[in-house]
C-alpha cells in the first residue's frame, strides 16, 4: 500500500445547473518519503486535492488513504488530531502572527502536538538561527517563508503539504525555499507534496502528478530528480 492513495475522488460544489466538479474522479498515489509535485493550471483542482489530503475539506465521493488511515470517513475529532499530529502546512502567504517573534511563532505550533521538535533547532535547520528574536515585519519575504517552514517541521509531521510556497517570492528566494523543501524531504524522510503551476519545477520531483479540469491526466516517476540549483525558469 502506498503512503498516500487518492482514489476516484470527486468534489462538487453547488447543485443543479450550478454544479461544479472541482475534482472529477482524481486518482494518484505517493510513496513514503517522496517529494511529489502536483502540477496544473489555475482551476485544475490542485488546491482542492491538497485541502482534502490535509483534512481541511471533505470529498463528495471516493477514498483518501494516508498511512493506512481512511481520512474520507474520519470524524471531525479524528481529522483535528490528523491535522495536528501528522500534517505540516506551508502556504503561499506565510500566516505568521505579527506580534510574535520568529521563535514564538514556531513555538506556538509546537505546543499543539505531542513529539514536537525544539523550536530553536527547527529555525536553525532553515537558516534562521540569528533571526529568532525578530518579528515578521523585520524579516524579508523569504525569511518569513522560512519561519513558516520551520513552524511546519517543528510539529515533526509525517506529511508536509505546500501550496504554491514560492508564489509570493522573487526568483532567487524561491529557489532557496524549494531547495530547503527538497533538502528537508531527503534529510528528515518527510513525504512532501508541493502544488504549483510552474512546469519548470517538474524535474525536482520524485513523482509528478499532472492535473487538468479536476482529473489526473498523468503521473510519472523520476529516478534521478534534479537539484533545484540546476533548474532555471
Amino acid at each position: 500500500m502506498a503512503y498516500i492513495e487518492f482514489t476516484n475522488v470527486i468534489k462538487t460544489y453547488g447543485s443543479g445547473e450550478t454544479l461544479i466538479h472541482a475534482l472529477d474522479e482524481a486518482t494518484f498515489t505517493v510513496e513514503r518519503g517522496e517529494l511529489a509535485i502536483i502540477l496544473g493550471a489555475s482551476g485544475a483542482g490542485k488546491t482542492t486535492a491538497l485541502n482534502i489530503l490535509g483534512g481541511m475539506d471533505g470529498a463528495t465521493s471516493g477514498t483518501v488513504m494516508v498511512d493506512g488511515r481512511d481520512i474520507t470517513h474520519a470524524s471531525e475529532r479524528e481529522l483535528v488530531e490528523y491535522r495536528r499530529s501528522d500534517v505540516g502546512f506551508v502556504f503561499q502567504f506565510y500566516n505568521l502572527v505579527p506580534n510574535l517573534t520568529a521563535l514564538e511563532n514556531v513555538e506556538l505550533a509546537a505546543q499543539v502536538c505531542d513529539g514536537a521538535l525544539d523550536a530553536a533547532e527547527s529555525l536553525a535547520k532553515v537558516g534562521l538561527a540569528e533571526r529568532m528574536g525578530n518579528f515578521p515585519a523585520q524579516l524579508s519575504g523569504g525569511e518569513q517563508q522560512r519561519v513558516s517552514i520551520a513552524r511546519a517541521i517543528a510539529k515533526n509531521p509525517k506529511l508536509l503539504l505546500c501550496d504554491e510556497p514560492t508564489g509570493a517570492l522573487d526568483y532567487q528566494t524561491g529557489k532557496q525555499i524549494l531547495q530547503l523543501l527538497q533538502d528537508t524531504c531527503r534529510r528528515d524522510g518527510i513525504t512532501v507534496v508541493i502544488i504549483t503551476h510552474n512546469s519548470a519545477l517538474a524535474p525536482m520531483a520524485d513523482r509528478l502528478i499532472r492535473f487538468k479540469s479536476g482529473k489526473v491526466i498523468e503521473m510519472t516517476l523520476n529516478e534521478h530528480p534534479t537539484p533545484i540549483s540546476q533548474i532555471e525558469w
